[in-house]
């Protein structure tokens, strides 16, 4: 427990609680799990209310430089356009994603940060390739396709064969007797992403454990203009690696119903795709020193590397940008910080959170001193305020911050127990955490596509979430206590 100086206030608060609970035979949920900001009103000191209200006046100067013809209108999307327009895709292991993070390191350089290094991440390298998938009877289709990521590619001369459609791996066990030799298509319900992605990561697995040739898989998205989305899968090292990749929502359909007919599908795909050991990239990493606690950190983040599809702008060029950005901010603003302000760019995201754990194995030791930590990587469509893990005490004082963005209608603040797939990897220390929360209905729909480009992104959109880095940055910068945790 890292106490401070309203440690004892809340620790006495919570045993009246658990008193008054046990008097009126209490059956609701646990105290330290309720979700909404009610009980604020009766967890946060009045001094520490003021505290955080001290800070208007700085957080509606922060939102004045973000709006119309302020110093900083525009600045974060004219700067993604830039990166964006200069590189393209970043995938992990490439030529392109190094040269890109050199940009980024000279760019903050020249932003006047504090100290701007990098620190050496190891990533897997992989090559999509040429890559055709087509039906060949009972009609021909062709069937976009795009290969998911780490996947082995198909033998010289493609693989043609009988396809056999499931929508669930309990469907394909059913029918496990039927699936060798054969293309195992799923076209399971999209219900939600953490839920559906399953299936891109393990279908090729459960299918080989069969005997299949090669598995499709329906893109994981709620909706569709026949775009195929990518993403990583992973193997079993007790089961034969087989080709995988991703078809179109329509085309699963298709398929679908085809097979429920009991028609004969006959599959050819073809994939060049290849893995090719392991090579080094960066976390680039860039600070504004603490004027008086510098030991203490606050940190935002996002992800520089994209897949090879789209161009990477909204998944996760924005959210990386608001995060540089937010820093950037507050320093053009002169606004200092009692603690260091660290902006990560993280790497080899993608591929398995690679530059995550990287960071999280070096500097694991300094949770302590880790106030909290923030990620953008959900979409910077118009921000709503964070989604947030962390103990009830830390809850209503971050939720006390974000009422200073309320002008922007940026004050939301839910549970997460995993507010960033990044910061997430510090779960089990209990360090806060929080990610941007915004209106992101239309993430999916972009996701790991070739619709991920700069038309996605909206100057005023970016502007905010910017403004909501910086703010709550600057205002947890400064408090005169830590969260508690």
């Amino acid at each position: 427990l890292v106490l401070m100086k309203s440690t004892s206030y809340f620790v006495f608060l919570d045993i009246l609680l658990i008193i008054s609970c046990i008097l009126q035979t209490c059956v609701s949920k646990p105290y330290d799990t309720f979700s909404n900001g009610d009980q604020c009103s009766e967890i946060l000191p009045l001094s520490i209310k003021e505290e955080i209200h001290s800070y208007q006046e700085d957080v509606d100067n922060i939102l004045k430089a973000v709006g119309p013809n302020g110093l900083y209108q525009g600045y974060t999307w004219n700067a993604l356009a830039n990166f964006i327009d200069t590189f393209g895709p970043r995938q992990a292991g490439t030529e392109n994603l190094e040269k890109s993070i050199d940009y980024m390191g000279n760019l903050l350089k020249k932003e006047k940060f504090s100290r701007v290094y990098y620190e050496t991440v190891k990533v897997p390298k992989w090559s999509r390739g040429y890559e055709y998938c087509n039906m060949v009877y009972p009609r021909k289709a062709k069937l976009n396709v795009l290969g998911l990521g780490m996947s082995i590619g198909t033998p010289s001369a493609g693989i043609v064969a009988q396809a056999i459609v499931v929508s669930s791996f309990e469907e394909l066990k059913n029918v496990s007797d039927q699936v060798e030799g054969k293309i195992v298509v799923f076209n399971e319900n999209y219900t939600d992403y953490s839920t559906s992605v399953v299936y891109r990561r393990d279908s090729a697995a459960e299918a080989a454990k069969y005997g299949a040739l090669a598995t499709l898989i329906r893109s994981i998205t709620p909706f569709s203009i026949n775009s195929p989305h990518t993403g990583v899968l992973h193997y079993d090292p007790n089961v034969a690696m087989i080709p995988s990749a991703a078809i179109t929502v329509e085309d699963a359909h298709m398929l679908h119903r085809m097979f429920k007919r009991g028609e004969k599908i006959i599959i050819q795909l073809y994939m060049e795709a290849s893995q090719g050991g392991m090579t080094t990239s960066r976390n680039t990493i860039a600070e504004l020193k603490g004027i008086s606690l510098p030991d203490e950190k606050v940190i935002v983040s996002g992800h520089l590397d994209s897949w090879d599809v789209g161009v990477g702008a909204m998944d996760d060029g924005g959210g990386a940008f608001i995060s540089w950005n937010a820093l950037a901010l507050l320093n053009k603003l002169g606004l200092k910080s009692k603690r260091t302000l660290a902006a990560i760019l993280w790497t080899g995201e993608e591929v398995g959170l690679r530059g995550a754990f990287a960071y999280y194995n070096k500097h694991q030791h300094e949770a302590p001193k880790i106030n909290i930590l923030l990620e953008s990587d959900m979409g910077t469509f118009k921000p709503l305020g964070l989604s947030f893990a962390g103990n009830n005490q830390s809850f209503c004082i971050v939720k006390e911050v974000l009422s200073l963005l309320s002008p922007i209608g940026a004050d939301s603040l839910i549970r997460d127990s995993e507010p960033g797939p990044d910061i997430a990897v510090w779960s089990e220390t209990n360090v806060p955490l929080a990610g941007l929360l915004n209106d992101n209905g239309r993430y999916f729909w972009y996701h790991h596509s070739n619709g991920d480009t700069m038309d996605v992104e909206d100057p005023v959109n970016l502007d905010q979430g910017t403004a909501v880095f910086a703010a709550v940055s600057y205002v947890l910068g400064n408090l005169e206590s830590m969260l508690p945790r």
